[in-house]
Formats: structure tokens, sequence, C-alpha cells
């Protein structure tokens, strides 16, 4: 039988905070179960708000950050920089283009004119002739003009050494007229070995022209005797000592060894030059006579003869 003094079983209870007991038992004692921390306060009803924190709230992001469609707001002022910008590019582009033409159109003109422009490329350190054997020269008469070639760099290192020779006679007590016809010898001749004999040859195996052919035997035969007479070197000038040969070598050895030796010197120098280019003349003669050059040369010079005779 129920008691008068049991619970209603149908009221609602209230239902009890865990935490309140603790923290009525902490206001009656007036102490704390905590030891201390960094978040340990006297007061725990109160708590300060963080005005120091050291984080910032981070600004509220766009409505369309997410957006990839979204429009970007450019300054005018810059959207100016960039169409002047633009025109100066323009102008620029048009320009070249104007000059490309203009030089595309030169050269067409010098083309029809059968003027060939050659852009200097040797040597390479310093480049102050065209010289183009592997892409201008046919397959078949590469090596000889390569063999051609080297009797122009062979008489380059005749006549400087030809310099150092006479220097060395000079020092020793000779005239200095002679070094003065040493330094003529290599100004006058290793420029005009290249115009006089070797260009002409270089464009007559290139274009197959007869004249160019005439014009490189006429000289060359000049470039040979020329190192035949230096390799003697026979007293007619200055008594033969303003050329490395075997006469002054001769008459020098005598008096002093050292300048005696380097004329000796040069006299295998010119020796060498000169049966080298004798090789050479003797097959480039044999090219010009089997490829028919000969006769359709004879026929150009008897075409000029008539003119110059009308």
């Amino acid at each position: 039988m129920a008691s008068r003094y049991d619970p209603n079983p149908f009221e609602e209870e209230e239902e009890e905070n865990p935490f309140s007991g603790a923290s009525a038992r902490g206001k009656t004692s007036g102490q704390s179960n905590f030891g201390g921390g960094a978040f340990y306060t006297t007061n725990p009803g109160t708590v300060p708000p963080a005005t120091n924190s050291r984080l910032s709230p981070l600004p509220p992001e766009p409505a369309d950050f997410y957006n990839p469609t979204a429009t970007v707001d450019v300054p005018l002022d810059s959207m100016k920089d960039l169409k002047k910008k633009e025109k100066e590019l323009q102008a620029k582009e048009a320009e070249l283009r104007k000059r490309e033409q203009e030089v595309k159109r030169k050269e067409e003109a010098a083309a029809r004119a059968g003027i060939v422009l050659e852009e200097k490329n040797w040597p390479p350190f310093f480049p102050i002739i065209h010289h183009d054997i592997a892409n201008e020269i046919p397959i078949h008469l590469q090596r000889l003009q390569y063999v051609a070639f080297t009797t122009l760099l062979g008489l380059t290192l005749c006549l400087t050494w030809n310099i150092v020779a006479v220097t060395t006679a000079w020092i020793r007590g000779n005239d200095a007229t002679i070094w003065f016809l040493a330094i003529i010898y290599f100004i006058a001749g290793v420029p005009g070995a290249y115009v006089l004999w070797y260009r002409p040859l270089y464009r007559a195996f290139r274009k197959e022209s007869a004249m160019n052919f005439g014009w490189f035997f006429l000289f060359y035969l000049l470039h040979i005797g020329f190192c035949i007479f230096a390799a003697v070197a026979p007293p007619v000038v200055f008594k033969g000592k303003s050329l490395a040969g075997i006469l002054p070598a001769i008459d020098l050895v005598g008096q002093h060894v050292l300048v005696g030796i380097f004329y000796f010197v040069g006299f295998g120098l010119f020796c060498l030059e000169s049966v080298l280019s004798v090789w050479v003349i003797q097959q480039v003669y044999m090219y010009f006579r089997g490829s028919g050059k000969a006769a359709e040369m004879r026929r150009e010079a008897a075409r000029g003869a008539m003119r110059a005779a009308f």
C-alpha cells in the first residue's frame, strides 16, 4: 500500500545540474581544488574579455570570392598605360616589318643585277672575308680549293717569318731599309694574293666562270715566280737581304749564326710554298682543260675583241 509520503510517479522531476553542487561548494568554502595554471582565476564567475589577444579577426570574404567569372576592377590609370605600351609595340613592329621589306627588296634587286651579297665569316674571331668552301664549292673541287687556301696561308706565314728574319739582320747591323721592304712585302703581298688570285679561283669554282679562271692563272703564275725569287733571293735589291732566301743565308751565317739560321728557315718555307703552288696550278689547269672552260674562255675573248673593235 502506497504511503502518503511516496512521491508522485507521474510528477516531473527537476533535472539536477551536476556542476551546481561543485560551484556551490566552492562559493561556501571560498577555495578551489585547482592548484593554478595559465587559465586559473580566483573568481571563476566573472571572466574578463580577451582584449590583449595576438590573433586579429580575419576580414570578411567578398560574396563572389570563389566565383571565377566575377569581374575584376582595374584602375583607369593602369589601363591607359597598357594601351600606350601596346601602341608603342605596334609602332615598333610596323617599323621592323618595313625595314625587313626594304632589305628583302635590296637583296632581290642585287640578285637580279648579278651581285652576290657575301657575309664576312672568316676568321671566326675577327671576320674580314667571306669564306665558306663546304657550302659554296662543289664537292669534287673542295679538296683543291682547300689546298689553294693553304697556299694563301702559307704565303702569309712566309712573309711573316721574312719580317722576323730581316728584323734580326737589321738588329745585327744591316741597313734599316731591308726591314721596311719586308713590311711592304707583307702589306702588299697578303691582301694582293687574296684579291688577285685566290678570290678569282674561289669564284671560278663556285660559278664555273671561264674569265675568273683566266685571272687566276695570270696572277698565280706571278705568285709562283715571286716565291721562287724569294727562295733564292739574288742580290738585286739591297743585296737580297730583304728576303729570307738561300743566298743571303749563306752570306750571313758566317757573320751571325742566329741570323743565318733564321734566313735558312725562311728559305725552306719559300721552297715549300713554291712546290705546293706548282701542284695547285697544275691541278686547276687539268680541271680547266677537262671541263671545257678553255674553249669557253676563247669564245668569250673573241666576243670581247669584236665588241672592242666595233
